[in-house]
């Protein structure tokens, strides 16, 4: 079997005080590996000091993480990729240990888990809403990873060329994780070091601001993807409504015959109709959406999986 081609993937937005450092890294841990630098926009010498330091570098004017990572799954081709982001944080010299994970167990994903000693490296507020959302991702989609918001990924090219990416922003990781979990993808986490920024290197995430895209995201996800939970819970909650309302109309109509309160009928019988058009919404798109995940299926089975070759096992 023909050696596999690893690309390293660097999404960068003002990452010139870091950026070197983390392509040296990488070169060192995956000297076969082409390493791509794609820029979002920076106002900095991001891209000078990428390109001094051998990278290929390349531009997305879309700002935002999800615009550029759609970018380089769609541009790049390659057996293997390595993401990470361009601020030194993740662990470079764990990369071979992620590489040879993906090969030897066949998956297509594996998350870098961070493992952080400094407090500088992962804000108390990034710990609690990354447990939070991971916590609520499990409970919503039935299994989960301890990391859903960590950037250092492994993944194999039939995931790259068949992930439909949409998000726009930092919400890229829970789309992925999603993705990997609605298709029952052979996954994996590998436990990696996590560290501080160089000095002069600042954090773009928002704990409030992005905490709240991404909650949205999962639920917007889940809508997407469980539309008969979805709207049938929805549906419950509107038939409780109304039969609430209704109880008492119905109690005064058995004993007189008469029913005194009609606006609080009316409203009841309107809620329990809104029930019944959510839960029959609910099973209606349960079969589109399993349609279209028939088709995203069949996607990612045209391609081989990695460490084997287009015509079988390698």
């Amino acid at each position: 079997m023909t050696k596999p081609t690893i690309a390293v993937l660097l999404p960068c937005y003002n990452e010139a005080a870091a950026i070197a450092q983390t392509i040296a890294g990488f070169r060192d841990a995956l000297p076969d590996a082409t390493i791509y630098v794609y820029d979002n926009n920076s106002g900095d010498r991001t891209v000078e000091v990428a390109t001094a330091a051998g990278a290929i570098v390349r531009r997305e004017r879309i700002q935002g993480k999800g615009a550029v990572v759609r970018r380089m799954f769609a541009d790049v081709d390659a057996d293997i990729y390595v993401m990470a982001d361009g601020d030194a944080t993740y662990d470079a010299a764990s990369a071979p240990a992620l590489v040879a994970r993906l090969l030897d167990e066949q998956c297509d994903m594996i998350v870098g888990s961070r493992v952080h000693e400094a407090a500088a490296a992962y804000r108390r507020g990034h710990q609690f809403g990354n447990a939070m959302l991971t916590g609520m991702l499990a409970r919503l989609f039935g299994r989960s990873f301890t990391d859903i918001l960590s950037g250092y990924r492994v993944f194999s090219r039939r995931f790259v060329k068949s992930f439909p990416s949409l998000s726009a922003g930092f919400e890229i990781e829970t789309e992925i994780s999603v993705h990997a979990l609605e298709l029952r993808m052979p996954v994996a986490e590998v436990e990696t070091p996590y560290f501080a920024r160089p000095e002069g290197s600042a954090s773009k995430l928002s704990t409030y601001g992005d905490g709240w895209r991404i909650l949205r995201t999962i639920v917007q996800l889940y809508r997407l993807e469980r539309p008969l939970l979805f709207f049938g819970l929805l549906g419950a909650v509107l038939a409780l409504a109304g039969l609430v309302l209704a109880a008492p109309v119905l109690a005064t109509y058995w004993h007189t015959g008469l029913v005194p309160r009609l606006p609080t009928a009316i409203l009841a019988m309107g809620l329990v109709l809104l029930a019944f058009l959510n839960g029959f919404a609910g099973l209606i798109l349960d079969t589109v959406v399993r349609g279209r995940r028939e088709v995203r299926r069949l996607a990612y089975l045209s391609f081989p999986a990695p460490g084997t070759t287009s015509g079988g096992r390698a």
